[in-house]
């Protein structure tokens, strides 16, 4: 695809799992490879417990009202093991003025109370109480929340969140007893082209550092998708 003054869009393969699994491709107006600065990594996420052994224990967290300031500093690890992490958050600040990309893992945000939208290279996706929202790995994105009560489960998972195998049928169509149904999945439903130049700041997550990125372009200059 090409730009209107002749010169072709760059194009991103972004996958889970490699060249194996789903896939999108993205056409950006600059390369995605662009770096202005790479600063510092910052450690980042929970220690495992060990020795914590069989000890009954009681994760209150009805009474919790901010659990932070920061998106990524609010989240509060309660249980955690190779497989998956399970967070509460509830941060004071409602809109990031960063991008984050988590390299690890698959993430499901459950909005237990709130209301804003997520904002992706994908398009924007309004989210409210009672959604789901599924946030594969490597996907950049951004949260802004309106004012009001704010509290957030997360889970991080170490393989690709997916539809349940029992649930589907051959071709990928989800079954009449599946819990859920293709319309109660809301994709993103607005692109967002940003092809501004400037200072942007994008925080990755990778074995157990946050690495901070600089870029001289928005994660938002894409003109779109497949």
């Amino acid at each position: 695809f090409r730009q209107p003054d002749g010169s072709l869009y760059k194009e991103e393969l972004v996958s889970s799992e490699g060249f194996s699994g789903i896939y999108s491709n993205l056409y950006h107006i600059h390369p995605p490879t662009r770096v202005k600065a790479v600063n510092n990594p910052v450690k980042y996420g929970p220690e495992i417990v060990a020795d914590y052994a069989l000890r009954q224990t009681h994760l209150n967290t009805s009474k919790v009202s901010t659990t932070g300031h920061d998106f990524l500093e609010s989240r509060k690890v309660l249980l955690k093991n190779n497989d998956c992490a399970i967070s509460i958050c509830s941060p004071k600040q409602r809109k990031m003025d960063y991008f984050y990309k988590n390299a690890e893992g698959d993430e499901v945000i459950f909005v237990h109370d709130g209301k804003g939208v997520l904002i992706s290279p994908f398009g924007k996706l309004d989210i409210r109480q009672g959604d789901y929202v599924v946030v594969p790995r490597t996907v950049i994105y951004k949260l802004e929340f309106e004012e009001g009560p704010l509290r957030l489960l997360i889970v991080e998972s170490a393989s690709p969140i997916e539809t349940v195998k029992r649930y589907r049928n051959d071709l990928g169509q989800l079954l009449e007893h599946s819990p859920y149904c293709e319309r109660d999945i809301r994709p993103p439903h607005e692109l967002v082209t940003d092809g501004s130049r400037g200072e942007f700041l994008m925080k990755i997550k990778k074995q157990g550092y946050l690495h901070h990125y600089v870029y001289d372009f928005s994660p938002l200059d894409l003109v779109g998708w497949d």
